[in-house]
């Protein structure tokens, strides 16, 4: 459990689309290639220190043919931003994908400062 011992607490958050690759032949449509996809997130503000990222999923558009398995992950989280992770495998075949996320931690105060 992630304590917070401040009153600023900060919640951020957003939507982004991750890939669009049905357009152009992408690897994440054609099954042939990488099956993941990293996108860097910055936040409005920098965090005090790194705060908790959730994600998910808000729209995936996979080919009825094939299974449907997917894996959603922040990763390399710190106070100005985070990774979401995307992945799949097998044979499935997904068109587009847009993810969610929201961060919620501890803000820097006006009063917190590094002399170096």
């Amino acid at each position: 459990m992630k304590r917070i011992s401040s009153h600023l607490i900060g919640i951020d958050q957003c939507e982004d689309v991750l890939f669009s690759d049905f357009e152009d032949g992408g690897e994440m449509w054609t099954g042939a290639g990488p099956r993941e996809r990293r996108h860097r997130v910055e936040f409005s503000q920098a965090y005090r220190s790194a705060p908790s990222v959730q994600v998910a999923l808000s729209m995936w558009d996979m080919h009825h043919a094939t299974n449907v398995r997917a894996d959603i992950a922040a990763e390399n989280i710190d106070p100005k931003g985070f990774e979401v992770v995307f992945r799949t495998w097998g044979d499935t075949k997904v068109a587009r994908a847009r993810v969610r996320w929201m961060a919620i931690g501890e803000m820097l105060d006006a009063d917190d400062w590094e002399l170096y």
